[in-house]
């Protein structure tokens, strides 16, 4: 089953199918990625520094067998190490066992103490995220655009950014960001202005990459109009949600642990892709609009940041 890619505006190829490993455990994920990589053709794997299990993902890499050349990885800068970008990035790298990435993002838009009094998560006293407001965005990017001229990153690209933080890097920006990746993008969430805007501002399309289906237990897969297309061409609601994704040309990244999950999650979508029509898109393109409009995951900072506007 070969699965399709999308080019980014550095010209490189991602694959719009991938394996996401947040909250995977340690001590499953090394199973899960070896198996992704050895026996589906599933060549596209997404991790992050903040997950802490990138040491178990590159186990996992480096069991498969599967030369480095042939695995497209993404990983994130984690909020603490904005001012030391670079640093972050080796540690990632020496966990994943590789010398460079295919694709670095900025975690968050939002730079925490890096002196506070948690290496992840600092906090303040009435136990809200200690923020580093006297620490400029623009700056984090130029040291991310420092590592793709050094060869460490072929893209990069920033995650969970609102349209207000965008728009603190792209006036100085040298490089574009190649990806704008969310928290969760289905047919409940339809993209916030930011997503529509970056291409009409410079030009260049970015690709999205979202956790496809809301989350654990999500009432996505029980949607009249998800099951009934499903049920039109013997798929999954799965399958539906996944293939709506690819056939909108966005990159979708389900997690699991267990191999017969993954091989379904590939097998499945890439059928739905093939049988959805365009009014099964369009279908599914108006639940939102239809008041189905529901965020899964909110983001834990303060609104001041931008994230107020988010759907």
């Amino acid at each position: 089953m070969s699965i399709p890619t999308v080019k980014l505006n550095s010209g490189h190829e991602i694959p719009i199918l991938g394996l996401g490993t947040w909250q995977s455990p340690p001590e499953q994920v090394t199973k899960a990625v070896e198996y992704a990589l050895k026996e589906t053709s599933l060549r596209h794997i997404d991790c992050a520094f903040g997950y802490g299990n990138e040491k178990d993902v590159g186990a996992g890499i480096a069991a498969s067998g599967v030369p480095r050349s042939e695995i497209f990885i993404t990983s994130k800068l984690w909020g603490t190490w904005h001012s030391r970008v670079e640093e972050c990035l080796d540690q990632t790298l020496a966990n994943l066992g590789t010398n460079y990435l295919d694709l670095y993002l900025i975690h968050w838009p939002v730079p925490l103490n890096p002196k506070g009094n948690h290496p992840l998560i600092p906090t303040l006293p009435d136990g809200t995220r200690d923020v580093d407001h006297s620490w400029d965005l623009k700056d984090t990017w130029k040291q991310m655009e420092a590592l793709v001229k050094k060869g460490k990153v072929r893209s990069i690209g920033v995650s969970n950014c609102s349209e207000l933080n965008l728009e603190k890097i792209l006036p100085t920006a040298e490089i574009i960001p190649a990806v704008d990746q969310h928290l969760a993008r289905t047919p409940h969430l339809q993209p916030a202005a930011q997503a529509a805007r970056l291409p009409q501002i410079q030009g260049h399309p970015p690709a999205g990459i979202f956790p496809p289906l809301g989350s654990t237990g999500s009432p996505l897969f029980k949607d009249e109009a998800v099951t009934e297309i499903a049920a039109k061409y013997a798929l999954q609601p799965t399958d539906v949600l996944i293939g709506y994704l690819i056939a909108k040309g966005i990159v979708a990244l389900p997690k699991s642990v267990t191999p017969s999950r993954i091989t379904a999650n590939i097998a499945g979508p890439l059928a739905a892709l093939a049988k959805l029509q365009p009014a099964d898109i369009e279908t599914l393109d108006g639940l939102a609009a239809a008041g189905k409009q529901k965020r899964f995951i909110m983001p834990p900072w303060p609104v001041e940041l931008g994230f107020e506007n988010w759907p």
